[in-house]
């Protein structure tokens, strides 16, 4: 495999499908598609590549078509050694002359924003299937490794999908997500895990907003988080202040910005399921359909199913940053922008951990069931999600924040393997263990196989002495404290 760049951080995984792809030394070309949000490292990767195997790298800008074919013909002709530009007439002989590369070895070529170009020439995907398909003795003999790089998700998407002139012809779908949790911790420098579930529950795992956007200014311990937040995300002249807005700008399948962020707010305020959203956008639920999809393609929004409920789902921001803009920032934005970030964000607490960082907190809970290993659970986990217990005898709902299902099987019962309570600023209680025990008792009547459920509790402010005792007489009560969730 080749060597990794040591200045590129973590993104193993994304190396060695890459490094699989652009060695692959079959005959004739081959298409891949690497697509994410902004700010994650795409262009980062893709010149690391080229550079390590000789490649192209096209970076597509906002233009008319011909400056692109002509911007096109000079990166082509730079890297061919033609010593001129390559003329390129028109998008049909571009694409020709593009698989007219390599020959006797694979030749890389990238060309980042791809929708840039899809745009000013919509027949582009077209004519990549076109000499994708051509008989083999009409190839010209290419072995070049096309890689389609975008940041519009939805646009990407759909270059694959259904009936898409390329569907079917990709050896390589590569999609750049956010840093675990985890390693974005390491990657902040950040070694206190208190200080690092606050910390993802503003920026998540973007990689740009410690280099770029911030310029390394990281917190040096908890005490120092407000004055961070202040400093750089409440702070009007850093990037970091605006990028909450410019992330839904950029999507080119939003029409009517206002709405999209109205629904993102009713998401990032807790009203999280479909009626909730129509409700406080004050629409019809049939006129929040469209934008709800538009926000999923874009990959802003995620649709979560509730545990116990068929049919019913929740959604969930997927970019923290969004959910911190829109609990926090958006209401107070004139205040902001003269610079008032200081007050602001004193009078925010309440809501910052009631609407930011302790639904975030559950998440990584979730997260975290998702990916441990059989030994906490006794089996490994299918499926890890939240839900709502109704209790019809003591006229209440019983909301459980980590549900964890084990392996379906053919004809039998669903076996529940854990029921998990999460909770951030409060210490966990025996009242919480008892809550959880009635859910599983509740779930037991109605079908579900609870034989071997364990209770977890997930503490971020540590256990009262009562449910240490509890957790120690009964094996089936699990204590999954702060750290644990950083353990590697």
């Amino acid at each position: 495999m080749m060597q990794k760049p040591p200045s590129l951080f973590d993104r193993d995984r994304e190396w060695r499908a890459l490094d699989a792809f652009v060695t692959d030394q079959r005959p004739l070309a081959t298409l891949g598609v690497v697509s994410g949000r902004r700010r994650q490292g795409k262009t980062y990767l893709l010149n690391a590549l080229t550079e390590a195997v000789g490649g192209c790298y096209f970076g597509a800008t906002e233009g008319s078509a011909g400056e692109s074919l002509r911007l096109l013909g000079e990166a082509l002709g730079d890297w061919s050694g033609a010593g001129a530009p390559l003329r390129l007439d028109n998008w049909s002989a571009a694409v020709e002359r593009l698989f007219s590369l390599g020959g006797d070895r694979p030749r890389t070529v990238v060309l980042d924003e791809f929708p840039y170009l899809a745009r000013v020439e919509p027949s582009l995907p077209s004519l990549l299937q076109r000499e994708l398909d051509a008989p083999a003795q009409a190839r010209h003999g290419s072995r070049v490794r096309l890689l389609l790089c975008g940041s519009a998700m939805s646009v990407m998407g759909r270059l694959l999908a259904g009936t898409a002139p390329l569907r079917g012809r990709a050896g390589l779908e590569l999609v750049l997500r956010p840093l675990h949790y985890r390693d974005a911790a390491r990657f902040w420098g950040v070694s206190d895990p208190g200080l690092a579930v606050l910390l993802h529950s503003v920026v998540g795992g973007t990689p740009a907003y410690r280099r770029e956007f911030v310029r390394d200014d990281a917190p040096r311990d908890r005490a120092d988080f407000d004055d961070w937040v202040i400093r750089t995300v409440l702070e009007p002249a850093t990037p970091l202040f605006r990028e909450p807005r410019y992330l839904l700008a950029e999507e080119p399948d939003i029409r009517e910005p206002a709405l999209y962020h109205s629904v993102l707010a009713a998401v990032a305020t807790g009203n999280a399921t479909y009626g909730g959203i129509a409700n406080f956008v004050g629409r019809r639920t049939p006129e929040i359909a469209h934008p709800l999809a538009v926000l999923e393609d874009s990959g802003l929004l995620a649709r979560e199913p509730e545990a116990f409920r068929a049919g019913r789902h929740q959604y969930r921001i997927t970019e923290p940053l969004v959910t911190f803009y829109h609990a926090i920032m958006r209401l107070q934005w004139t205040r902001l922008e003269l610079g008032l970030g200081g007050q602001v964000w004193r009078e925010s607490a309440q809501r910052f951990a009631a609407q930011v960082v302790g639904p975030h907190f559950e998440h990584l809970c979730r997260v975290f069931a998702t990916t441990v290993g059989p030994e906490l659970f006794g089996d490994t986990p299918a499926e890890v999600t939240s839900g709502v217990v109704g209790d019809p005898g003591r006229r209440e709902q019983i909301q459980v924040d980590v549900v964890v299902f084990g392996q379906p099987e053919p004809g039998a019962a669903r076996r529940v393997l854990a029921l998990g309570e999460a909770k951030w600023g409060a210490t966990i209680e025996v009242r919480h263990l008892d809550r959880l025990r009635r859910a599983r008792e509740l779930l037991a009547s109605r079908g579900y196989d609870t034989r071997d459920t364990r209770l977890a509790c997930f503490g971020g402010a540590g256990f009262d002495q009562d449910l240490v005792a509890a957790a120690g007489a009964d094996p089936g009560v699990l204590l999954v404290p702060l750290d644990r969730l950083y353990a590697d």
